[in-house]
């Protein structure tokens, strides 16, 4: 009996009726999905097991401290196991529906490459977000030769009246031995990225380390991460940081989700104290919009032309009280003796001092 996750999967989606003229394919094969499901029960299972809520079980403050402590640690152990069963559950449901290409256009792209000495077999759309469409099929040289992905795509545009790029993922060269391509439209907008680095005074070696990650066609995230102090100590960390977060956004992980988890492994490494900060840029190439995190760094600007954009920071007034004046009077008095003195010494202090033989008193 599938478990609750297996339930989740909706296994009606694959049985869909030949008239829509869809053909939809699951990702991985029965056994290894029945396998994934039930890994990913076994996770929530244990999560659900740090799942209670902190209940002290002593008056003592420093035992409670301790115990608080070691509740939320298993919170984020409950977290991550979450997260695992998550990724697991949404491998093993994952599937596409594949609408097929008109019969004109398919005798148009099968007959135009084989002159170029690619054979193609199974062109089909490939739905996306936002309307958009890929293409996907299977390609292989004819004449044991090798064409780069991309001159194959060029040749595909132009014969579909399409922009396509090939996929951050799929195979960059077409080889004697089929295999299958995703073809994505390409994004109406290009990211450019450049970095200049300097090192303090006395060091060799910058604490600061940068990545560009492209963990799928149209979307870029670039991130800059400052180790604590300087010099190569430093700039391990940063770069340790960055390997992580790479590692972890190529493996699929929601960037929120990384974010946690690198935070996590860092402090359970004791480096609490020296924890490199991390700026995150995420951007969407096809509607231009990009998405900022931070983990301990400093502000983020961002700059068009010579104009930087700074928008107005919101403040909470939580309470207003007005406050009543002191009364105070001036009098002449040569004596400097008493709190005149005092008051008119702390006056004079910020510039407001004696005048014409009087002395500033009684505030």
């Amino acid at each position: 009996m599938p478990g609750p996750t297996a339930e989740r999967c909706g296994y009606g989606m694959m049985r869909r009726k030949r008239e829509e003229k869809e053909l939809q394919t699951a990702q991985v094969s029965d056994l290894c999905r029945r396998r994934l499901l039930g890994y990913a029960d076994s996770f929530h299972e244990l999560a659900r097991s740090y799942d209670r809520e902190f209940v002290p079980e002593t008056d003592d403050r420093e035992a409670v401290l301790a115990q608080r402590r070691l509740w939320e640690s298993r919170q984020i152990i409950s977290g991550h196991l979450e997260e695992m069963a998550k990724i697991m559950t949404e491998a093993a449901c994952e599937v596409l529906s594949f609408h097929p290409m008109e019969n004109r256009k398919r005798r148009l792209l099968t007959q135009a490459l084989a002159e170029e000495g690619i054979q193609v077999e199974s062109p089909h759309y490939l739905p996306r977000e936002d309307g958009r469409q890929a293409v996907v099929l299977t390609m292989r040289t004819q004449r044991g030769g090798k064409v780069s992905a991309e001159d194959a795509a060029d040749m595909i545009s132009v014969l579909l009246d399409r922009r396509l790029m090939p996929a951050a993922d799929t195979p960059y060269v077409v080889e004697p031995d089929p295999q299958s391509f995703i073809l994505e439209e390409e994004a109406g907008f290009l990211a450019l990225t450049g970095f200049a680095r300097a090192t303090k005074e006395d060091e060799t070696v910058s604490g600061d380390n940068y990545a560009v990650v492209e963990s799928e066609r149209g979307r870029v995230t670039v991130m800059l991460s400052d180790g604590t102090g300087s010099g190569e100590r430093a700039g391990k960390d940063s770069e340790r940081v960055l390997d992580l977060m790479e590692k972890m956004l190529e493996a699929g992980y929601d960037i929120d989700a990384a974010i946690n988890m690198v935070n996590t492994a860092l402090f359970a490494a004791g480096e609490d104290i020296n924890h490199p900060t991390l700026d995150i840029c995420d951007i969407d190439l096809y509607d231009g919009s990009c998405q900022l995190r931070k983990v301990g760094g400093a502000a983020t600007f961002l700059k068009r032309g010579q104009e930087v954009e700074r928008d107005p920071r919101p403040i909470t007034i939580y309470e207003l009280e007005l406050l009543e004046p002191s009364p105070g009077h001036l009098r002449p008095d040569g004596d400097p003796a008493g709190g005149a003195q005092a008051a008119g010494r702390g006056l004079s202090d910020h510039g407001v001092g004696r005048g014409g033989g009087c002395l500033w008193g009684g505030v």
